[in-house]
């Protein structure tokens, strides 16, 4: 059993474990507070295994319904080609769901926008009215922490809306990466936010960004933002060093691992750029605000751009996610050697 199992493990057991994968009147009885764990990901993580946790904000609110749910069989299925159990989170029916069934990610991408997007304030609501929803970055790094997940990918993270400074429109991804130990892979920060105030805020809030393979910030959609990364890492061993190390001495803060959009579906900078400002302005117009915002001007950017935003979106996501999976199994082998290392040294000291 892997070095971080034991604690993992009694992560597991302090949550009640249901393996049935049915949800709809099936969870009516359960205790508020319950999160109900997939038998394959309980199994993985009871074992030391690679595990890496997926978003569901992508299926709900992220694309429309059938290319939801492809996009997310797709990624599980990356996920588990490169050599870990994918944990997709949601909540439904009031139960936060960690490792969901194909009835179950069929049923979120259904539901689509009509679902309630999950961040932090939501997740006591959400479970307390038996609602369903997805989670957004903050909400999927709570409950992966809550298990002992260390690896989560999405697409890219929320950040600091343009003008932020006096509307205090902040994602709550950002403070959340400054209390949540987990490592996000993502494609930096949407284009449509405040880039040099993303990373100025993740500064504040101690939080450890690198780039992977650049010096230069990825954007969401294209390569680079012109800002510096604060470091840079070139492997998934480097990356999952940097989660051992964080953990080790227990800062108590997440790291932003951002990852570039493969060149050849990079859309070009001043075409994003036009659209972007173009749907800023729209937003601003119709008074589309808060956690509204950011799914207007997305899907108004995909119109603008001719659908090539999704296409790039998809793309990335799916890079990312095999970059997660890499890195977690990375992790698992640096966990299993330390593991294997102690009980060599405590059978030494034994024999003497």
């Amino acid at each position: 059993m892997a070095h971080n199992a034991f604690s993992r493990l009694a992560n597991l057991h302090r949550h009640f474990n249901i393996t049935k994968s049915g949800t709809k009147g099936g969870n009516e009885n359960a205790a508020p507070g319950t999160i109900k764990i997939s038998h394959e990901v309980s199994t993985a993580l009871s074992n030391g295994k690679a595990v890496v946790a997926l978003e569901s904000t992508i299926i709900s609110h992220g694309m429309p319904y059938p290319q939801n749910l492809e996009t997310a069989k797709e990624l599980e299925a990356i996920v588990k080609e490169n050599g870990a159990v994918p944990a997709t989170i949601a909540i439904l029916d009031g139960i936060p769901c960690i490792g969901l069934s194909t009835e179950e990610l069929e049923m979120l991408a259904k539901l689509g926008p009509k679902a309630r997007k999950i961040s932090r304030r939501d997740i006591a609501y959400v479970v307390a009215t038996r609602s369903s929803g997805g989670t957004t970055v903050s909400a999927t790094m709570i409950f992966a922490s809550m298990v002992g997940i260390s690896v989560f990918v999405t697409g890219g993270i929320g950040g600091v809306h343009k003008h932020g400074e006096t509307t205090l429109d902040i994602s709550s991804d950002l403070t959340e990466l400054g209390k949540t130990p987990i490592a996000v892979v993502s494609a930096g920060v949407k284009s449509i936010l405040d880039i040099p105030k993303t990373l100025e805020y993740l500064e504040t809030q101690g939080v450890c960004v690198v780039s992977y393979k650049t010096d230069d910030f990825p954007a969401f959609f294209t390569e680079k933002s012109g800002c510096k990364a604060p470091g840079q890492l070139d492997s998934p061993e480097e990356c999952a060093r940097l989660i051992e190390v964080n953990r080790k001495l227990d800062l108590k803060s997440g790291i932003l691992i951002a990852v570039p959009i493969p060149k050849e579906h990079s859309v070009s900078g001043n075409v994003i750029e036009s659209a972007i400002q173009t749907a800023l302005r729209e937003a601003g117009e119709k008074g589309i605000t808060g956690s509204a915002e950011t799914p207007y001007l997305l899907s108004r950017v995909n119109d603008l751009t001719g659908g090539a935003s999704l296409e790039s979106n998809i793309a990335l996501v799916k890079n990312n996610a095999v970059l997660g999976a890499q890195i977690a199994v990375s992790l698992a082998k640096i966990e299993d050697h330390g593991h294997r290392k102690g009980s060599a040294s405590g059978s030494g000291a034994g024999d003497s």
